[in-house]
């Protein structure tokens, strides 16, 4: 049923949240869980500062991807982490279409009204656009609520 699972993260509590779940469902299926952090250069725009800009936003994605890389290793689940650039929705929408994803598992903060409203949410943006059924996982608070 599911072969390929994508896992978009960008370290954050919640997205940490949906770490655990996509490997019990790579787990469970025998799939491939491809790990993508995308290091969001839309915000800058001037060439000038891009290396000075884009490096930290590498190097922190290659450190979450390789974390969460490596919890899936060690539950036996065969990962693979990428770091790509670009807008977050649309790289994570490219990024299901040319690899063949047969389901994401993203996290979401749960937030509710103007908060959500002002902010919007990536997660949102792909569960109302993907072709592909999209599980998404809520962060809790530190006694398990959410």
């Amino acid at each position: 049923m599911y072969d390929d699972i994508l896992l978009p993260t960008d370290g954050s509590d919640a997205a940490d949240a949906a770490v655990a779940n996509a490997i019990d469902l790579a787990s469970k299926y025998n799939a491939t869980l491809h790990v993508l952090y995308v290091a969001d250069t839309t915000e800058y725009s001037t060439v000038t500062f891009e290396d000075a800009v884009t490096d930290p936003l590498e190097r922190e994605g290659e450190r979450v991807v390789d974390d969460a890389v490596a919890r899936a290793e060690d539950a036996g689940v065969v990962a693979m982490g990428v770091v790509l650039h670009g807008g977050v929705f649309e790289t994570i929408q490219a990024y299901v279409d040319d690899e063949g994803i047969d389901t994401v598992v993203m996290g979401t903060h749960g937030r509710r009204g103007l908060g959500r409203a002002l902010l919007g949410s990536v997660t949102e943006r792909v569960v109302r656009t993907s072709d592909v059924p999209v599980l998404t996982v809520r962060e809790t608070d530190d006694d398990g609520a959410a």
